[in-house]
């Protein structure tokens, strides 16, 4: 809805109405136009459009007068792939006989609700429509988890394989991801506690069950998320384990070689140089002499390398 709504206009386009639906007792939702929804406005919804313009976006359901207000982050819809990663927050009051939202962009939950009130779903309060719009979004969160452990589980078969390419940028992706929908789409426990203990007087105890009931297996979605996310960085960090030490062992390979080549480099050095008196110039055994001192330091600087290695 748009919060500056002209009633003297007749142009419903114009209203800020996306979908709007009337229900009565045991019948399926009617469509309705801005114009009807406008009638049905008896009361203005101040908190609402407050909720609105105020800066905090954290998801909570609370109780403000005779209203239940909603602040729900949601996956915004794409048409192209069934799972994304931008949020976007969608804004809800509840009352006896009204339920008004308004958000900015096309979103998962939405669409899913609204395709089962398309359907001929049956509901009897506006809080039975919030609570079906939070197992909607529960089952779009369970896609996501499904979709991402579905990835984590190849990433991790390569990793038992010993192919690691560039699994760590991907994993890094993906935990960002998981810890923006943890941190954005987590219901506030106190504001849900307060609600929970302090119902609004029009509130049915069956729907106060069901709201208990929707917010409990969400929350065990939120913990999906963040076992998922320590996954992520269980492996993150074995993946870095692993790098650490193939960099070791090519550094160790490295340093045999430069210990190796060094008595040969150094006898190499002291007898090209261009002066007199050059031991063994003269003596026809001379070469065999050098490659016996050669061996024995090579022998020597590998014990001594390889003895450091099994230090470490």
């Amino acid at each position: 809805m748009n919060h500056s709504i002209d009633h003297s206009h007749q142009d419903s386009d114009l209203f800020g109405l996306l979908y709007g639906f009337r229900f009565r007792p045991g019948e399926k939702g009617e469509q309705i136009d801005s114009a009807t929804a406008l009638q049905a406005l008896q009361q203005p919804a101040e908190e609402f459009f407050e909720a609105l313009h105020e800066g905090s976006r954290s998801t909570r359901i609370e109780h403000v007068d005779s209203a239940l207000l909603a602040v729900v982050n949601d996956v915004v819809f794409n048409f192209s792939s069934m799972v994304s990663s931008d949020i976007s927050t969608l804004w809800v009051c509840a009352r006896s006989r009204l339920l008004i939202s308004a958000r900015l962009q096309p979103l998962h939950s939405v669409d899913k609700l609204r395709s089962s009130v398309k359907g001929g779903e049956r509901f009897r309060s506006p809080l039975e429509l919030l609570v079906h719009l939070l197992r909607d979004q529960g089952e779009v969160l369970t896609q996501i988890v499904r979709k991402t452990s579905i990835s984590v589980d190849h990433i991790e078969d390569q990793l038992l394989s010993s192919r690691l390419s560039t699994n760590r940028a991907e994993l890094g992706a993906m935990r960002r991801v998981l810890v923006r929908l943890q941190r954005l789409l987590a219901l506030e426990p106190g504001s849900l506690l307060r609600l929970l203990n302090r119902p609004p007087q029009w509130l049915q105890k069956e729907d106060v069950k069901e709201l208990r009931k929707s917010t409990e297996e969400f929350a065990l979605i939120i913990n999906d998320l963040t076992a998922l996310g320590e996954r992520i960085k269980l492996l993150q960090e074995e993946i870095a384990a692993n790098l650490n030490e193939q960099s070791n062992r090519t550094l160790f390979t490295l340093t045999v070689v430069t210990v190796l080549a060094l008595p040969i480099n150094i006898i190499a050095g002291f007898f090209g140089m261009n002066v007199g008196g050059v031991p063994l110039s003269q003596d026809p055994e001379g070469f065999w002499i050098l490659v016996a001192l050669v061996a024995t330091f090579t022998l020597i600087a590998g014990r001594w390398a390889f003895r450091k290695r099994k230090d470490y």
